[in-house]
């Protein structure tokens, strides 16, 4: 998440809609850049990124994250208070690891949106 001011003027239609599915997410679990790409049916990856980038301060942006669970560049202490608060599963690190961060463990705390089908687009 970058620490770029948003836009002044509202978020576009489809930053909207990234952001709606964000705050959907329930507290423990995540989905990464791509599930939300997929999940509206527009866009992809790297889409967005760019939408959480200079949008999502806001809202949990700690719980769209990358598809491997590495923690966020630059934010990875935040994110990782944040995670265990909320009891995100977590790979711990092997002491050969750079900087000892655990990861997320994708396999138990990937969220499908199946929780709130209703609202999927």
């Amino acid at each position: 998440m970058s620490e770029q001011s948003p836009p002044a003027d509202a978020p576009p239609e489809y930053a909207e809609r990234v952001l709606d599915v964000a705050e959907r997410i329930p507290p423990g679990r995540v989905m990464t850049y791509g599930d939300v790409a997929e999940w509206l049916e527009e866009g992809g990856p790297r889409q967005v990124g760019r939408v959480m980038a200079l949008y999502g301060r806001p809202i949990p942006w700690w719980r769209v994250v990358r598809a491997d669970g590495v923690l966020l560049p630059g934010h990875e202490l935040e994110a990782l208070a944040r995670y265990r608060s909320e009891g995100t599963p977590l790979k711990e690190a092997s002491r050969a690891a750079e900087g000892h961060l655990p990861r997320i463990d994708m396999r138990r705390a990937r969220w499908d949106g199946g929780d709130h089908a209703e609202g999927h687009t």
